[in-house]
């Protein structure tokens, strides 16, 4: 299978993944063969990408950091008990559950995770990437996860480490979504409305029994950066903790990679440079590096083109270089095709250098 962008796809392309709504509901399902109002559907909902099923490719295998199965439970549980949370007119005694119910989805996930651990990356899931709360809150929390096992933390400090990402966002649910999602510029007032979201997460976590309060503290730190830029309370350096460190980081990153009412999506690579930018700076070095060489920039599936002219589609991530894939070349320097395709490990091929993204090589579909 292949990323394709959404712009480029044409009637009789059949889907290689199943498409959800916000809700974790199966929109259209693997297998489809895309028709011209499928596709009309698909260009409204402003997706990036899809996977579409390709013969040259059809042996290619998405990555996952967790099963689809529990990925969608845990969506659904993250939905179920922040639309409980929105729907209380006052903080205080609404989400006693919160700890139970997120304690137990903490293990699943840490468990799932830890058996990957060999082939640990972070997989950017190209083909959703529409900001959604739920989305979002869950992706932070795998990602974050990732590096706190490849940064040594012990279990007990993943639990605390990864709850505090899962609910970084849950102030959130507090914030009127007219603000959220205004595709204009926020006021002065507005903007600070938003920032509301950490304390008032930190005052929806602080005092729940099955929630550790360093955990709450992520929710209250995570926009803090080193040069005391950040929000709410302008904290510096070593005042921040280092999993309020390491959530900002990735919450950063997400936001970049998911399109937006007011922004497109970045393509990770694209994320991964702005985000280098702030080094030392908005972000602790050492923690951006091993994001860095922790994160695949090129997903698998999405078409490549190297500096020396040949196109390719990334077939496989190595865990410990990510940011050198093995691409199958599927086109020479001259834009001809390759018969047959064959894989160019650019671990091995040190001379050769991806230099974009070639977006309008669906030819062989």
């Amino acid at each position: 299978m292949r990323l394709i962008p959404v712009k480029l796809l044409s009637p009789g392309m059949i889907l290689a993944r199943n498409i959800y709504n916000s809700d974790g509901l199966v929109l259209l399902a693997e297998g489809v063969k895309l028709s011209e109002g499928m596709i009309r559907r698909l260009q409204g909902m402003d997706l990036g990408y899809v996977y579409i099923k390709d013969k040259l490719t059809e042996d290619i295998v998405i990555p996952e950091l967790v099963s689809e199965e529990t990925r969608l439970k845990a969506i659904r549980s993250i939905q179920s008990s922040f639309r409980n949370l929105e729907s209380q007119s006052h903080l205080k005694g609404s989400f006693l559950h919160l700890g139970k119910t997120f304690g137990g989805l903490m293990d699943s996930i840490m468990d799932e995770i830890a058996s990957h651990q060999e082939s640990m990356v972070l997989l950017t899931d190209m083909h959703t990437n529409d900001y959604n709360l739920y989305r979002h809150s869950l992706n932070v929390c795998l990602y974050t996860m990732v590096l706190g096992i490849s940064y040594g933390y012990s279990k007990d400090e993943l639990k605390v480490l990864g709850l505090g990402a899962l609910l970084h966002d849950i102030g959130k649910t507090r914030t009127p979504p007219e603000l959220l999602n205004r595709p204009g510029a926020l006021s002065k007032e507005e903007f600070r409305e938003i920032q509301r979201h950490t304390e008032i997460g930190f005052k929806i976590l602080k005092d729940e029994p099955n929630i550790p309060l360093l955990s709450a503290h992520c929710a209250l730190q995570h926009h803090e950066r080193l040069d005391g830029s950040g929000y709410p309370r302008g904290l510096k350096g070593d005042d921040i903790h280092d999993y309020a460190k390491w959530i900002g980081i990735v919450d950063s990153y997400d936001a970049m990679v998911s399109r937006r009412v007011y922004k497109p999506a970045m393509l990770p690579h694209e994320a991964v440079e702005v985000m280098y930018t702030g080094s030392g700076t908005l972000y602790e070095q050492p923690f951006l590096a091993l994001f860095r060489d922790r994160v695949a920039i090129y997903p698998v599936g999405l078409t490549v083109r190297l500096h020396t002219g040949e196109t390719g589609v990334v077939s496989r991530i190595h865990p410990h270089v990510p940011h050198r894939p093995v691409v199958r070349i599927l086109t020479d320097s001259e834009g001809q095709p390759v018969t047959p395709p064959y894989e160019l490990d650019l671990s091995e091929s040190l001379t050769k250098m991806i230099a974009g993204i070639g977006d309008n090589q669906t030819q062989s579909i």
